[in-house]
């Protein structure tokens, strides 16, 4: 798979985690929202949506050309692969949703609820699984 290739499935993948945030947030019964953590970071307007879908994008992108090399030095299948980076890197980072909790600065607004806690971990383990595996499928 090509470099602009991985980029564009990641960014797909990451997408296709944005639209089911309004899903998951009510499965889950917790009101957090990566796109609003990430476009309320850039802007407090209401182009924060934009902002928040470009730059999860953005982020996709850059997961799926780190998926790519990997994928390249492993003989692990891509979908098997694309799920547990994905994992892996929720499990890496969930420790800094407790900074984002504290210190975000449109915290206590809608989107930007609590995610330092067992509902918004099990939250963003299932939002991570989805999209490794919507990343392993377009990889595939």
């Amino acid at each position: 798979m090509s470099r602009p290739r991985a980029a564009l499935a990641g960014a797909a993948a990451a997408l296709v985690w944005g639209a089911l945030e309004p899903i998951d947030k009510h499965i889950f019964r917790n009101d957090y929202s990566d796109i609003a953590v990430l476009g309320k970071l850039v802007t407090r307007t209401r182009a924060w949506p934009i902002a928040g879908i470009a730059f999860h994008a953005a982020n996709g992108a850059v997961f799926g050309i780190a998926f790519n090399e990997a994928r390249r030095r492993t003989t692990v299948p891509p979908r098997r692969l694309a799920v547990l980076l994905a994992l892996g890197e929720h499990l890496a980072l969930f420790p800094l949703s407790y900074l984002i909790d504290h210190t975000h600065p449109a915290r206590g607004e809608p989107g930007v609820g609590a995610l330092f806690n067992r509902r918004g971990f099990a939250q963003a383990t299932a939002r991570h699984a989805l999209f490794g595996a919507v990343l392993g499928r377009l990889a595939a």
